[in-house]
C-alpha cells in the first residue's frame, strides 16, 4: 500500500511538473501585454482584450477542467520573444485574434508570417510591436496556408499600394489564391451560420458562456482582406532567400488547408510548424463545415516533419504558444502523427467488423502515452467527431442500414415520435425526467424531437437549452462547449437579427475570379420559377474587357466565356466592383441602373424575369429548431 501510495504521489508531481513547464513555455519571453478595445471605422469594438480577464484560478463547475487549464494557456497573451539567434530575433503576437502574427527580423525589415483575420486586428499588433520594438518596415510578407484567420488582416501590416511600389515579396503555397478566396463562397452562408456556434461569436465572455475556442480565445469579426502573391512555393521543397535570411518551405497541401506549407529556418535553429501542429487536437472534419481532411497524409507530412525541424531549438506554430528544446519538438512531432494515424487505422478496423461511425467513436480510446500529452486533447477537434471524419472520408454519410437510405425529415420524424409518446407535452416531460435524472445527453436527443415537432413549445425549449448546458459544461472540447451553448442561447433567444454577410469580405472578393461567383448564382437558382424557362443574357464587363454568356434552361443556369451573343434576350453591362455590389446584397439592380452603374439593351422584361430567379439565402436561419 505503501508503495501504491509512493507511486500515485510521484505521479501527481510529475503530472504538476508537466503543467508548470507548460505554463513556463506559455510565458517565456514575455515583453507586454496589450490593454484596450480595437474598434473599426464605425466605431463597432472587434476586439476587447479585458473580454477574458475572468480566466484565471482553478475551474469553476461549469468549465471542463482541462478546457479550464488549455483556455488559461491561450490567455498569455501579448508580445514574445520567441527566440535569438545571429540571424535576428523571432518575436510573436498573441492574443490579438484567433492566430499568431509572428515577427522574423530580417536584413532590412520585419519578415512577417501570417496576418491575422481582419485589418482591425491586425493594424493593432503591427502598432503594439513598433511602439515596444522599434519602428523597422515590413519587408517580406508570407502566408502559411489558405485560411482566413491568416490572411485576412494583410492589408492592416502593409498597404496594397505600399506593397507594390515597394516590391515587397508575399509568398504563400501552389493554389492559395484560389483557395483562399473561393473556399466559403459556395457554402459561405451555412459555414458562416455555423462557424457562429463552432466559435461562440454571440455568447457571453464568462464561465457560463464563452472561455476559448481551442485555438485561440476567439475569432475577430472585422473587414477581411488579402495580397496576391508575388512568388508562390510549388513542389514538395523550395528554399528561397527573403531579405537575406535562408528559408525552406516544405508543401503539405491538403493536411489542415488545401494549400499550405510549414518553413524551416535554419539560421534561426526555428522551425514554423503552421498548422500542421498545434497544442492540442485538430479537425478532420470541422464542426463549421468543410472539406474532410485526410488522416494518413496529415499523419505522413509530421513523419516527414521530424526530419525538417532537426535542428531546431524552438518549433513555433500559427496558434498558441511555442514548443521549447528539441526533445519536445520531435516527441510531439511523434505523437500527433500518432494520433491521427491511429484514429485512422482504428476507425478502419472498426468499419471492417462491420461497426457505424457511432459505434466506433463510442468505443475509441487513445493509447496511453498519446492520451497522456495534453498537447493531443480534444479542446478543438474532438476524437469522436475524428472518428466520423475518417469514417466518412471512405463511406460517406450512409451507414448501409436499410432504413437510412430514405429516412423521414427530421421535422415529420419528431411529429411522428411526439404522436407516440402521446403528444409533445408527454415527450418534453420524459426529457425533463432523464435531464433530472442527469442523463443529458439522452435527454437532448428526446427533447430535440419535442421542439422540432412543436418549436412554440416553451417548457421543451427550456429543457433542451438546459441540456444542452450541462453537456456544455462538461465538454472536453471548446467548439462543442460553443455550439452546445449557443444552441441553449438560441433556444432562448431566437437566432440572430441577420447574418454575416459577404460585405465585410468586400476587401478580398476583388479577387476572387468572375467564374466563382456565376457557380453561386446557379446554385441561387429557383427551380420552381424557372420551370420551363429558356432565357439567355449577356454579361459584359467595361472594366475587364470580359464578357459572358448566361443560360437558363431545365432549372440550370450555365455560363461560359464568350463573346456575347446576338441572340440572347438581353445584355448586362457593368464594372466589376458593380457586380461585387450586387452580388453582396449592398446595391440594388434598379438602384444601379437609375445611378447609372450599369447599363442594358434588349429586352427589359427578360432582364427583370432573371433577376427574379435566384434567392438570396438568409445567413441567420435557424438551427435548433427545425
Amino acid at each position: 500500500m505503501r508503495a501504491l501510495l509512493l507511486a500515485l504521489a510521484l505521479c501527481c508531481v510529475g503530472a504538476r511538473a508537466a503543467d508548470d513547464a507548460e505554463f513556463e513555455a506559455a510565458r517565456r519571453g514575455f515583453v507586454a501585454r496589450p490593454e484596450g478595445q480595437i474598434k473599426a471605422e464605425d466605431g463597432r469594438v472587434v476586439w476587447d482584450f479585458a473580454d477574458y480577464a475572468f480566466v484565471q484560478g482553478e475551474p469553476p463547475p461549469t468549465v471542463d477542467a482541462k478546457l479550464w487549464r488549455h483556455a488559461r494557456l491561450n490567455n498569455e497573451i501579448g508580445l514574445f520573444k520567441v527566440t535569438d539567434s545571429p540571424a535576428g530575433t523571432i518575436w510573436q503576437l498573441r492574443g490579438f485574434d484567433l492566430a499568431n502574427l509572428t515577427l522574423v527580423e530580417g536584413q532590412t525589415g520585419w519578415i512577417v508570417i501570417d496576418t491575422l483575420s481582419s485589418r482591425e486586428t491586425a493594424a493593432a499588433a503591427m502598432a503594439f510591436a513598433r511602439r515596444h520594438l522599434g519602428e523597422r518596415p515590413v519587408s517580406a510578407v508570407i502566408f502559411t496556408h489558405s485560411h482566413v484567420d491568416h490572411f485576412g488582416g494583410a492589408l492592416g501590416v502593409i498597404a496594397a499600394d505600399e506593397a507594390r511600389e515597394r516590391r515587397v515579396p508575399v509568398i504563400a503555397p501552389e493554389g492559395f489564391l484560389d483557395e483562399a478566396t473561393s473556399e466559403n463562397l459556395m457554402v459561405g452562408t451555412a459555414m458562416g451560420r455555423r462557424a457562429a456556434y463552432m466559435y461562440g461569436q454571440r455568447l457571453p465572455r464568462s464561465t457560463t458562456g464563452s472561455v476559448d475556442t481551442g485555438l485561440g480565445k476567439a475569432v475577430a469579426i472585422g473587414r477581411v482582406g488579402i495580397l496576391v502573391p508575388t512568388q508562390t512555393v510549388s513542389g514538395a521543397i523550395q528554399e528561397l532567400l527573403v531579405d537575406g535570411r535562408r528559408l525552406v518551405f516544405h508543401n503539405v497541401a491538403g493536411s489542415e488547408a488545401p494549400a499550405e506549407f510549414v518553413i524551416a529556418l535554419p539560421e534561426y535553429r526555428a522551425f514554423c510548424g503552421a498548422e500542421l501542429v498545434s497544442q492540442q487536437q485538430h479537425n478532420l472534419l470541422t464542426p463549421r463545415g468543410a472539406k474532410v481532411r485526410d488522416a494518413t497524409k496529415w499523419a505522413a507530412y509530421l513523419d516527414q516533419a521530424q526530419d525538417w525541424a532537426r535542428g531546431a531549438d524552438v518549433m513555433f506554430n500559427a496558434h498558441q504558444w511555442p514548443v521549447f528544446g528539441p526533445a519536445r519538438i520531435q516527441q510531439l512531432l511523434a505523437h500527433q502523427r500518432d494520433l491521427y494515424q491511429f484514429i485512422h487505422d482504428q476507425t478502419v478496423r472498426g468499419i471492417n467488423a462491420g461497426l457505424n461511425a457511432e459505434e466506433i467513436a463510442e468505443q475509441m480510446r487513445l493509447p496511453a502515452a498519446l492520451a497522456a500529452d495534453p498537447a493531443l486533447r480534444g479542446h478543438y477537434g474532438a476524437l469522436k467527431f475524428n472518428v466520423r471524419a475518417v469514417y466518412q472520408f471512405y463511406l460517406g454519410f450512409f451507414d448501409g442500414h436499410p432504413s437510412h437510405l430514405d429516412p423521414l425529415p427530421p421535422l415529420e420524424a419528431a411529429r411522428r415520435y411526439a404522436q407516440l409518446a402521446g403528444g409533445v407535452d408527454a415527450l418534453a416531460a420524459a426529457g425533463q425526467k432523464v435531464l433530472d435524472a442527469g442523463d443529458a445527453r439522452w435527454a437532448a436527443e428526446l427533447l430535440r424531437h419535442a421542439v422540432l415537432a412543436d418549436g412554440s413549445n416553451r417548457p421543451a425549449r427550456e429543457a433542451l437549452a438546459r441540456s444542452f448546458e450541462a453537456l456544455g459544461y462538461r465538454a472536453e472540447a471548446a467548439t462543442w462547449r460553443n455550439f452546445y451553448l449557443t444552441g441553449a442561447l438560441e433556444l432562448r433567444d431566437g437566432p440572430p437579427a441577420r447574418g454575416l454577410g459577404l460585405e465585410t469580405l468586400g476587401d478580398m472578393l476583388a479577387l476572387v475570379p468572375v467564374e466563382r461567383f456565376l457557380e453561386r448564382s446557379a446554385a441561387s437558382l429557383d427551380p420552381a420559377k424557372a420551370e420551363g424557362l429558356k432565357l439567355t443574357v449577356n454579361l459584359v464587363f467595361s472594366d475587364l474587357g470580359d464578357s459572358y454568356v448566361l443560360q437558363v434552361e431545365n432549372s440550370v443556369l450555365h455560363h461560359r466565356k464568350a463573346a456575347p451573343d446576338p441572340a440572347a434576350q438581353a445584355t448586362l453591362t457593368l464594372a466589376k466592383p458593380v457586380y461585387l455590389k450586387l452580388m453582396s446584397g449592398q446595391l440594388k439592380a434598379r438602384d444601379a441602373l437609375a445611378a447609372g452603374e450599369l447599363s442594358f439593351s434588349g429586352n427589359p422584361f427578360a432582364l427583370a424575369q432573371f433577376f427574379g430567379l435566384f434567392t438570396a439565402a438568409p445567413g441567420n436561419f435557424a438551427i435548433v429548431t427545425r
